[in-house]
């Protein structure tokens, strides 16, 4: 009999101990049917030993070896074991966890036909035509070539403006790697990214394999590109965060493309950033990663800074009728806003309207109106489950929660007072829309935001009608600025930006600073010129100063120092413990409990619990408690221990977890 080692998907730091007579050193990562619980689960073989701390007879046997899918290849095991000791997870969680939905079941893979889609056509249109290098473009697919052979783990930083042409950079670059018979992962912050970037691929390299991987895919055909991925061969894998925690064998390239994003960082579970275990995996594999962005990160650029980082800059726009747009401040002092548009701005949506160009109008906030309120005694509409407010969404005549998902009516009357005369408060996609809809009757409008955009082919449909020059003014949320390329439009109006400087959160003007910077570049980026409008009632801004100069790198390097100079991230690094429950004074007591548990050594300090930015979600209080440190080893030194101790603390009725280098705090 032979003593395996099984994760399982247990909250518990360790594994199990199973015998098994006829398990072979090849069934290394290999799934298996264990009784846990007294109930049978899917466990993963993670090591073999010749003896057990548990006596023979107390231990179970494998009800069943899976073989009828291939193990899991040791180097992924591997790298998912390093995944839950810097993110102090569990790691039988992350293991199992790391498989599609469609194996996580104790039973064996039962191939089923895929219905077949009907093919599209082939996308040929202006966004998706494969261009020639410019010099500037052939000169960092050069000076990245070097890295690829001899093959050596190096981490490229391509900072490009938007419109450069990084998507042509990466498509050079894989080139030479799928002629060296090796693997390129290409990974995307937002699943609607996905089939663009799979469609532009496919158009550049014909017959060459591409293989996709986001959690939309229906669960057979991602348990069929999971098991594609241990096939021999060269290909190309298109994915979002959860493909960084594939097998990826005979790597030769990973890129990050939108580096920049939040994203990347799961926000539940583990709490793992794709874009910092991509450079972990490319180490590994002894392979070059090239991180890409219009607007890097701090994280990223403070690398750069320290020479970690090779920093490229691509600052021409690879069309070469393309020119930077011309970016104008709106003072609001001067040219107040009705239902969130100025009379500048309208006039300019008018103008491109009369020359049958096209516009995009920004706001990062959906529904009609934030809230209602009282014109009478200042009543705010507030979730009565939530630390937020109601947001009025005026088609449906509804109030809802972004947090929790409650739904009430619209009330009548203030229920303070009794006054009738309740206002939207602030200004969301609907009420631009309604309120474009009334200033430019005729024009073809169409709002893009979490409500309009839940169907699969949502995306699709949007490109499809933007190209084919079916939308006049396209009015959206954020999901408008990331990595979509509309030839035609000529004219971006950004509405109520200003709330970013005023935030409790240090990242916020980061974060702004890269959305406006990425919103903007959506105009003139083919042979239309391109006018930004930014309606702001703080236009000296040192922010917006930066924006009009279109001086990102040099705003950003005024943040790095605001950064060092306080203390904060990047120059430090932060754990989080998160708990939440119904009950505030437990969740307040475990996390008194969790501070004192072990004492800190010099060089790290552990902060008093607080209520969460949001301190009440559904019913449940959100309270946390940080962890700081300026060097990061002592940090996780630290943490080890300390997570170990808290798995002993009464926690009954809470939720709780720790968040390694959180990006909302």
């Amino acid at each position: 009999m032979k003593f395996l080692q099984v994760a399982l998907d247990v909250p518990l730091a360790r594994e199990f101990d199973y015998l098994c007579a006829d398990a072979q050193p090849e069934d290394l990562g290999q799934r298996v049917r264990v009784i846990f619980a007294n109930r049978p689960v899917l466990g993963v073989i993670v090591g073999f030993s010749d003896t057990s701390d548990v006596p023979a007879e107390r231990l179970r046997a494998v009800e069943a070896v899976l073989r009828e899918t291939p193990p899991m290849p040791a180097d992924c095991l591997q790298f998912l074991r390093f995944c839950a000791r810097y993110y102090h997870y569990p790691f039988g969680q992350v293991v199992l966890q790391s498989l599609p939905p469609g194996l996580r079941r104790p039973v064996a893979w039962q191939p089923r036909k895929v219905r077949k889609v009907r093919a599209r056509k082939p996308d040929d249109s202006p966004g998706h035509a494969v261009h020639a290098l410019n010099p500037p473009q052939q000169a960092l697919v050069d000076a990245i070539s070097a890295d690829l052979a001899p093959q050596r783990f190096a981490v490229h930083l391509l900072q490009g403006i938007t419109g450069s042409g990084k998507t042509e950079v990466y498509l050079a670059l894989a080139a030479q790697v799928l002629a060296a018979g090796r693997n390129v992962l290409l990974l995307v912050p937002e699943i609607n990214l996905t089939p663009q970037l799979v469609a532009r691929v496919r158009a550049h390299f014909g017959e060459a394999e591409v293989i996709d991987l986001h959690s939309q895919l229906a669960g057979v055909a991602r348990v069929r590109n999971w098991l594609a991925l241990q096939q021999p061969g060269p290909r190309i894998i298109i994915g979002t965060r959860l493909a960084i925690l594939c097998p990826l064998p005979d790597l030769g390239l990973i890129v990050v493309d939108e580096e920049h994003d939040t994203s990347y960082k799961q926000q539940e579970g583990l709490r793992y950033s794709a874009r910092d275990m991509a450079v972990v995996r490319a180490r590994n594999a002894a392979c070059p990663i090239v991180l890409g962005s219009a607007t890097p990160s701090l994280e990223s650029l403070l690398q750069a800074r320290r020479g970690r980082y090779q920093l490229h800059r691509l600052e021409v726009r690879a069309d070469p009728r393309a020119r930077p747009p011309q970016i104008e401040l709106l003072d609001l002092r001067a040219w107040p806003a009705r239902d969130g548009l100025s009379d500048p701005a309208l006039a300019t949506l008018r103008d491109s309207l009369s020359k049958g160009q096209q516009s995009l109008v920004f706001i990062n906030r959906r529904g009609f109106a934030p809230t209602l309120w009282c014109a009478s005694c200042a009543w705010m509409a507030a979730c009565p489950r939530c630390s937020g407010r109601l947001v009025l969404h005026l088609r449906a005549r509804q109030a809802r929660c972004h947090l929790c998902g409650l739904q009430q009516s619209v009330p009548r009357n203030c229920p303070n007072c009794g006054n009738a005369d309740l206002r939207p408060a602030g200004e969301g996609t609907q009420r631009l829309e309604a309120a474009l809809s009334l200033a430019l009757p005729g024009a073809r409008i169409l709002r893009v935001d979490a409500d309009t955009m839940g169907g699969r082919d949502s995306f699709a449909d949007l490109r499809t009608q933007m190209l084919a020059g079916e939308v006049d003014i396209a009015v959206g949320t954020q999901m408008l600025s990331k990595g979509h390329d509309f030839p035609a439009i000529a004219c971006v109006v950004v509405v109520n930006p200003d709330a970013a400087l005023f935030s409790a959160d240090f990242r916020a003007a980061e974060r702004m600073l890269a959305q406006l910077f990425q919103v903007a570049g959506r105009a003139g980026r083919a042979g239309v010129a391109g006018r930004v409008l930014v309606q702001t009632a703080h236009p000296a801004h040192p922010l917006f100063q930066a924006l009009t100069r279109q001086d990102y790198a040099g705003y950003a390097d005024v943040l790095l120092d605001e950064r060092r100079l306080c203390g904060l991230p990047p120059e430090t690094h932060q754990a989080v413990l998160h708990a939440s429950g119904i009950q505030e004074a437990r969740v307040q007591a475990f996390l008194d409990s969790a501070r004192q548990v072990l004492a800190p050594p010099p060089g790290i300090e552990v902060f008093d619990p607080v209520p969460a930015p949001i301190a009440r979600i559904a019913n449940k209080y959100r309270w946390q408690l940080l962890v700081e440190a300026k060097d990061r080893s002592l940090l996780h030194g630290w943490l080890t221990p300390w997570m170990t101790l808290l798995r002993g603390l009464p926690a009954s009725g809470l939720n709780w977890v720790l968040d390694v280098d959180p990006q909302d705090v």
